[in-house]
């Protein structure tokens, strides 16, 4: 197997933490799915020891999602990026006390089950504050921890549905559809970064830990801008509207004369008028309806219609140039393939290559996304991939005092 799959006590890869602006920061990650290890993955990626508890024999059941050859997918290979993999059977009292163990030693806690679940294994906070005072926890769930809606289960999707998004998505005639990724969960997982960061500032400023709360639909909610005021006060209920944006004009997807499309953004005052200048409509440019954006909001069909004209008569590549060349903000939509050939996510760093297992008797090199953000003086890097299962069990155990004997105890007992 390539990068990720050794994990040798006392190996790079068992040294996790030992570069970026987390390092020593030590999180215990008992989460699945997507929410959680987002977060963990974040943290991995700048430096923190993730220490990342799954099921024994199964693991987290990512590493079966999306899998389209061998017996791990590469879903799992970008969320366990930098991650050590401990397995460890929570439902058995000597799984739970091994995990206390190890939150003694931890700084954060993540954790995305059902609310009430840690407390019923006897791992919620008051319980790790008494090992741990200083321990944040996070806690991602589908309505958050209190409110009447905490016992529902909650996925992502849901709460897209809830947070209002779903809602505002596809076409006015068409059912609601969801944006093409697991949105929900990975705005969770980066309200729950942010939440850890801020639980470990207030330690370090105050010598107590916090317990974060992070909703998958509040997350969602979040985004929703003005959606909430702009009823209360005006009555107005946001809906669909396709590829326009609401309220802004002129901002819409447009087809060209060979079938591409291009999505143009010409909504200030300063950029509409280049436009407009550019597809040879002067007149619009100086009309003084269309002087800002409330008289642009007014008139948008005419002026989507107008640039939608334009753009028909045009091949995408030329409708792309001659934008650029007048400063207006464009874009084509890219595709995985397109993606992975263009030349600014090279330079930036984006698409980096790694060695990865396929399946038992293949190795190849392949394609994965780089680390957001950019940092000038202590960047994230990924030191390896989504590990195999139970990869540093031993080491991780044995650091807490576990030693051969009592591993193989555990195995026998089922704990890891």
């Amino acid at each position: 197997m390539g990068k990720e799959s050794a994990a040798p006590p006392g190996g790079v890869e068992a040294e996790s933490g030992g570069y970026g602006p987390l390092q020593g920061v030590r999180v215990l990650e008992l989460g699945n799915f997507i929410a959680a290890p987002t977060a963990g993955r974040l943290l991995a990626e700048f430096g923190a020891e993730v220490i990342k508890v799954e099921r024994p024999h199964t693991g987290d059941e990512l590493r079966r999602w999306r899998l389209h050859g061998g017996d791990t997918s590469l879903l799992w290979r970008v969320m366990g990026r930098n991650k050590k993999s401990v397995t460890l059977d929570l439902r058995h009292p000597r799984g739970r006390e091994i995990a206390l163990e190890l939150a003694r030693r931890s700084d954060v806690v993540l954790e995305n089950f059902r609310p009430g679940t840690l407390e019923l294994w006897g791992l919620g906070p008051d319980r790790l504050r008494t090992v741990n005072p200083g321990i944040v926890l996070v806690r991602i769930s589908g309505y958050g921890q209190t409110g009447p809606y905490r016992d529902l289960p909650g996925f992502g999707g849901v709460a897209e549905a809830i947070g209002g998004l779903r809602h505002l998505t596809g076409e006015p005639d068409r059912p609601p559809t969801r944006v093409g990724v697991s949105l929900a969960d990975s705005v969770a997982g980066l309200y729950a970064v942010i939440g850890a960061l801020m639980g470990l500032r207030q330690r370090a400023r105050r010598g107590t830990g916090e317990v974060v709360d992070v909703a998958l639909y509040e997350a969602v909610y979040s985004l929703m801008e003005s959606l909430t005021p702009d009823f209360d006060a005006f009555g107005v209920v946001r809906g669909p509207t396709g590829s326009s944006l609401p309220g802004i004009a002129p901002s819409n997807t447009y087809r060209c004369a060979d079938g591409g499309h291009v999505v143009i953004s010409g909504n200030s005052d300063a950029i509409f008028k280049r436009l407009m200048r550019l597809i040879d409509r002067d007149d619009l440019a100086t009309d003084p309806r269309l002087s800002d954006n409330t008289g642009r909001v007014a008139h948008v069909d005419e002026l989507d219609d107008v640039i939608g004209q334009w753009a028909r008569e045009n091949r995408q590549e030329d409708v792309l140039r001659k934008l650029k060349g007048a400063e207006v903000p464009c874009g084509p939509i890219f595709t995985a393939a397109d993606i992975a050939k263009d030349p600014h996510y090279q330079a930036r760093g984006m698409l980096q290559r790694q060695s990865v297992r396929i399946d038992a008797e293949e190795e190849a090199d392949v394609m994965f996304p780089g680390i957001v953000p950019k940092l000038e003086r202590a960047p994230g890097r990924t030191e390896w991939l989504g590990p195999e299962l139970g990869a540093h069990t031993a080491a991780v155990l044995g650091e807490i005092g576990l030693g051969a004997d009592a591993l193989t105890d555990l195995r026998e007992e089922g704990v890891i």
